[in-house]
């Protein structure tokens, strides 16, 4: 039995990258002396995210770092024997990728650029082009980044490139167009969990979901960070405070015990899915 300690976490983290990474030095230290052996922290943990979806501002969006950089490199000695996974603003030449890394004392374990973009995202950010799952000490893993995780395809792609975990790392507010006066009550609030219940239990995957929380801009994140087991069951969550959900579970056997009866990768019938691959406009 190889039990895993899983923890992912709400919190608010601002522009100011210094000050994150003195924030993450001391949420990483405790954690690693309760025995957390893998961390999910929000998107854009280094550097913020944007303040307005619809015309987000060139001249106020976060700070991009280069991906090899000296915050990265500082984040790996932080990190230890933990697996960590950070979202942050990533330079490449002229262009800037809401990107993740996922990492330990070792170095950089794998890589992802955010690949589905809502609203004005494509005026601040270029899209990634795929996803894909790589080795980690807690085993295969696979990033999804925001809306990456409204669309089924991207969880599926990781899920049939191995992936047993899936670390969803986000900055996602409640309703800009349609506000609710009570968060639970908030659409976006219900769609968050309903997107984390589903990517796990369709997959029969164990997935850890960070955000961000607090206000930035006019967006006001939602929080509600969890851990899904492979059944699509919430193990555990936090509200719309900044908290943290942690979970002990042998993911393996997890994972193999929701496939042993009904598996749905294996199950699948790719011959019916003609349209799958085509983008044409649903009508």
């Amino acid at each position: 039995m190889a039990v895993t300690r899983i923890a992912a976490l709400a919190g608010h983290f601002g522009q100011d990258i210094g000050r994150a990474l003195e924030k993450l030095a001391g949420i990483i230290e405790r954690l690693r002396h309760d025995g957390v052996e893998l961390l999910v922290l929000p998107d854009a943990t280094l550097g913020g995210y944007l303040g307005d979806l619809r015309n987000p501002d060139p001249v106020t969006a976060p700070e991009a770092i280069a991906g090899d950089g000296q915050e990265i490199r500082l984040l790996c000695r932080m990190a230890g024997s933990m697996t960590v996974c950070v979202g942050y603003a990533e330079r490449v030449g002229d262009l800037r990728y809401n990107a993740a890394v996922c990492l330990t004392g070792d170095g950089v374990l794998g890589r992802h650029r955010k690949v589905h973009q809502p609203a004005g995202e494509h005026l601040a950010y270029a899209a990634g082009t795929e996803f894909s799952a790589f080795d980690t000490p807690v085993g295969r893993l696979g990033m999804l980044i925001d809306y990456d995780k409204t669309f089924p395809e991207s969880a599926r792609t990781l899920a049939l490139d191995g992936a047993r975990t899936l670390a969803a790392l986000s900055a996602w507010p409640a309703s800009i167009t349609d506000r609710a006066s009570r968060m639970p009550n908030d659409r976006q609030a219900r769609l968050f969990d309903l997107y984390d219940q589903a990517r796990a239990a369709e997959n029969q995957v164990v997935l850890a979901s960070a955000n961000q929380t607090g206000v930035t801009g006019n967006l006001r994140f939602l929080g509600q960070a969890k851990v899904v087991g492979p059944g699509g069951d919430i193990l555990a969550k936090t509200w719309s405070k900044g908290g943290l959900a942690v979970v002990d579970i042998d993911i393996d056997a997890e994972v193999d015990r929701a496939r042993r009866v009904l598996r749905h990768l294996d199950e699948r019938r790719v011959d019916s899915y003609h349209n799958l691959l085509a983008k044409g406009t649903v009508h």
